[in-house]
């Protein structure tokens, strides 16, 4: 297993957020991790302790999606967004919503194959800086890059009879 996994965030403009990680599995298994509900809900979680009751995906390019999110307490937040361009195993653009009161972004995500491994670089773009900026702010690096770690785990499992 390579040791070079960690998750790097960047800022490429002030309305954008990059962030890039290299997954120790093929492009296409990374790619169905991130567009199949069936994986998604093992993953995508944030911090330990919630659960995905509602995960759909319409993956073509008009289909929606829709995620949310359930916490033990019964605290629930969802997020919802429409594809704007799919090219399987590579590629995908989204729109995002959190709800009222957040700005929705526009997400461009590249599944770049090498070898056995996948590097995702995954950008939003922020309507203004000062909804990028607040983004930032809510702790948003954390909980993807604990997403990332236990899609890490996840894919070290085979995942493809799921």
């Amino acid at each position: 297993m390579a040791t070079d996994t960690a998750a790097l965030w960047s800022t490429p403009s002030d309305v954008e957020v990059a962030v890039t990680r290299t997954f120790d599995a093929p492009q296409h298994l990374v790619f169905d991790a991130f567009t199949k509900p069936e994986h998604i809900v093992h993953w995508m979680l944030g911090p330990d302790g919630w659960t995905m009751p509602v995960c759909e995906v319409d993956l073509r390019a008009g289909g929606r999606w829709r995620m949310v999110w359930r916490r033990a307490d019964g605290t629930e937040m969802g997020m919802t967004g429409t594809y704007l361009e799919v090219t399987p195993h590579s590629r995908m653009v989204q729109t995002e919503a959190w709800g009222e009161g957040w700005a929705e972004t526009v997400n461009t995500t590249e599944f770049i194959a090498d070898g056995s491994r996948t590097t995702v670089v995954q950008t939003m773009k922020y309507p203004s800086k000062t909804d990028r900026d607040r983004a930032m702010e809510s702790g948003m690096t954390d909980g993807a890059d604990t997403s990332y770690d236990r899609l890490e785990k996840y894919l070290a499992t085979n995942p493809t009879a799921a």
